[in-house]
């Protein structure tokens, strides 16, 4: 869509083959009910609306970093991508089981969060996570009604697990089920230098600028042997900036996400600094 070129640079080839969600691919999960509901979400038209109006009080009125579609998209690629990993790791999740929903329903409820997290902004940038909630409970509703396996309990149990992903990727929540910590997580992920191209230009040169400018890629992998300590871990992050001032999105930002998001312990994050002048930061481990 046109206007999420209008806040983030235009991706790579590596990043349409690893940031991508592939509905056609090999999936560690069941995947036909949360592809449908993405063929919905991209069709919807109220959806897509609040994507475009939630980038106005954050970027347009308060010059911050992109938090409009094309954030939402790279949000909800990362989160698919981060629960296919650790599925694959044998990582069991608990939200949707413990409210009696199928194992297909974990990736609808990451799918539907990472779209819904970031509405409450149309309201104001502060405390936009609260704003969020009776906003995405009254799209819910609605959008919900048009699968035939979502009867009245299920879509209350569906909305309840959206819910509390998309208030729990405020810090000052604690996620109670992992479905809500990978949307926390890979809300942090959306970190490279095309998210703050709109401040940067207009002269903004603040910490979240300037560190988002200095990171050049942010990978997902499977996790190896957690650097030969036999600590295995099923996610590696990888993350690429050009000066330490990259450093403050890996060391504040991301982690403080990762703290307490149920998955800390099965994802590595490593951060490399590429430019061999600057020699303040080498690598950075967490």
């Amino acid at each position: 869509m046109s206007e999420q070129a209008d806040t983030h640079e235009p991706s790579t080839a590596e990043d349409t083959t690893v940031r991508r969600y592939d509905p056609d691919a090999d999936h560690a999960f069941p995947d036909e009910r949360v592809n449908e509901v993405l063929d919905a979400i991209e069709a919807d038209t109220e959806i897509r609306t609040y994507l475009r109006a939630q980038n106005v009080n954050a970027v347009t009125r308060k010059g911050y970093n992109d938090h409009g579609a094309k954030h939402i998209e790279i949000v909800r690629n990362r989160a698919l991508r981060l629960y296919d990993l650790l599925k694959r790791g044998g990582v069991e999740f608990n939200g949707a089981r413990e409210q009696g929903l199928s194992e297909a329903d974990e990736p609808v409820v990451v799918a539907l969060a990472a779209t819904l997290h970031d509405i409450g902004h149309v309201v104001h940038r502060d405390e936009h996570a609260y704003y969020s909630i009776p906003l995405a409970a009254d799209v819910l509703d609605r959008f919900l009604r048009q699968f035939d396996y979502y009867g009245i309990e299920e879509r209350v149990r569906v909305k309840a697990e959206v819910l509390h992903a998309i208030l729990c990727h405020h810090t000052e929540e604690t996620p109670l089920t992992r479905e809500a910590g990978v949307i926390r997580v890979a809300d942090a992920l959306d970190m490279e230098r095309g998210r703050s191209r709109i401040p940067y230009e207009k002269g903004g040169r603040g910490i979240n600028t300037l560190s988002s400018r200095a990171i050049t890629n942010v990978e997902l992998k499977p996790g190896g042997d957690g650097g030969g300590d036999g600590d295995a871990t099923p996610v590696l992050v990888e993350i690429e900036m050009v000066n330490a001032a990259g450093v403050y999105q890996v060391d504040n930002l991301l982690k403080a996400k990762l703290r307490d998001s149920l998955i800390e312990d099965l994802v590595r994050i490593v951060a490399i600094n590429t430019k061999g002048d600057d020699q303040l930061v080498e690598r950075i481990e967490l």
